[in-house]
């Protein structure tokens, strides 16, 4: 800039009334500087904080001295020494978690940083496969800033210290497009000075990793794109990304069309799992199940059909194994199991297929033996409509199917709506079983039960008469 405008610039950004004192400081501050810029504005920026102009080149010089003394003078020109000392000034003024923000932010892409991104991560669940919660130390106290004391997102909290960045002009807010940005000579400094860069490019890396696994399935493709460019960026370090990570970015890669890219992560996951835990694994079952589906998207389908026969042989095990730890009552076991065999299910059999319906009645059942009814209610709501649109309205299975969603009402406490369900369930199994079959019996008594938690005592007894059901007390 020329040095009138470069004044002008410096005593604007800088909250400071034009007068011939402040004229002349400002003059030897932008002549200090190169008159570059990015290097006014931050200074600008770190003396409207102080409010001192004079003090402004005495602190720069101690800064600059330190930072040359730190990294050989010749490994950066004269504009980068200028712009990284007024960076520094202004990053050291920062509170620590406002310094964290920064940090993280510096091995994303400079621009499409959104709340939504950190927020999603403050929401994750830890998944078989994943880091522990010991591991993820950084990532989850760095996300703890953020949070409500209910432990609820807090948009306020967010809003603070991302305010307290762009007051210093280290980061900027686009109000349209709701997404923050970092300058590329600031993003690529912070990159290059910041110690244990190595803990700080695994902390980003799965944040980005987890905030992505919480986002509903239906709504990955379109965030895909949002994300591509993050995960492009984080994978040009030589970062140790756990697998689980590995194969998330893998699966954004593939949303997003870049299959090769999907695929060379998937490979490496894949080798790792069988080196380090055996073919038949969980986690390796999910790493080759996910290496199938982008090998059939690359047309490469002889190789997708030799993984998808030993996933799906795989998950047939795995389904009898479940079955056996429900039957012991240890659900816990058994849900972890049906979770992914219902995943891969649907991936290689598709959603209508007979086996990915019982595989999610299963899971259901899981649920319920955890008293996780509203997940089992979600499940068995699904079930239900499947068997009724292939199987009809009276079959066995859609019949079961609709007595398992009115006990989980039932659970839930939605009287009304169980007592719906066990009325259509009892009359059809009265016209094809009779009245004396033991399911219809089964039916009845379900019912009565469903009545008297309603005292509706009158209609339970008429039913025992009817049924030949025990008394009860009223």
């Amino acid at each position: 800039m020329d040095e009138k405008d470069a004044v002008a610039l410096l005593l604007e950004s800088a909250g400071q009334v034009d007068t011939l004192a402040t004229q002349h400081a400002a003059t030897a501050i932008v002549k200090t500087l190169g008159y570059l810029a990015l290097a006014i504005v931050q200074a600008g920026a770190f003396i409207s904080k102080s409010g001192n102009l004079t003090i402004y080149l005495d602190l720069y010089a101690k800064q600059r001295a330190l930072l040359l003394s730190e990294k050989p003078a010749q490994s950066h020109d004269s504009y980068a020494q200028t712009v990284y000392t007024t960076w520094q000034m202004c990053f050291e003024q920062l509170k620590p978690p406002a310094q964290m923000f920064l940090q993280i932010c510096s091995y994303f892409h400079h621009n499409g940083i959104s709340e939504e991104i950190f927020c999603n991560a403050s929401k994750f669940k830890f998944y078989r496969g994943y880091l522990s919660k010991e591991e993820l130390q950084m990532p989850l106290e760095f996300l703890s800033n953020f949070m409500a004391p209910t432990g609820e997102w807090d948009t306020l909290s967010f809003m603070n210290i991302t305010n307290e960045i762009q007051a210093y002009s280290l980061i900027n807010f686009d109000p349209d497009k709701e997404m923050f940005s970092i300058h590329p000579l600031v993003h690529a400094w912070s990159q290059e000075m910041i110690s244990d860069s190595k803990s700080w490019q695994s902390a980003a890396a799965a944040i980005l990793a987890i905030a992505f696994k919480e986002i509903p399935s239906q709504d990955q493709m379109l965030a895909s794109l949002l994300f591509l460019p993050h995960v492009e960026s984080i994978s040009q370090f030589n970062t140790d990304i756990a697998p689980g990570f590995q194969l998330e970015y893998a699966w954004i890669f593939s949303q997003a069309g870049k299959y090769k890219q999907a695929e060379k992560l998937q490979v490496e996951v894949l080798k790792k799992r069988e080196e380090a835990l055996g073919d038949n694994d969980l986690s390796t079952l999910v790493a080759m199940g996910d290496l199938a589906v982008t090998y059939s998207k690359l047309g490469e389908f002889k190789k997708a059909q030799e993984l998808e026969i030993v996933v799906l042989d795989t998950l047939t095990a795995m389904n009898n194994l479940a079955e056996a730890y429900r039957e012991l009552g240890e659900f816990k076991k058994a849900q972890e199991l049906e979770i992914v065999v219902l995943e891969k299910q649907k991936q290689f059999l598709g959603d209508n297929h007979l086996d990915t319906l019982i595989s999610m009645g299963n899971l259901a059942l899981a649920y319920k033996g955890l008293g996780e009814f509203k997940n089992t209610q979600e499940l068995e709501i699904v079930v239900l409509e499947k068997w009724k649109q292939f199987l009809g309205d009276n079959h066995p299975s859609t019949l079961i199917a609709m007595a398992n969603l009115a006990f989980t009402y039932w659970n839930l406490r939605e009287f009304t709506k169980a007592e719906e369900l066990e009325l259509l369930v009892l009359e059809r199994r009265r016209q094809i079983m009779g009245d004396n079959h033991p399911k219809t019996l089964h039916a009845a008594k379900n019912l009565s039960i469903t009545y008297q938690s309603q005292d509706k005592l009158q209609e339970a007894q008429e039913l025992g008469r009817l049924f030949g059901l025990p008394a009860f007390e009223t």
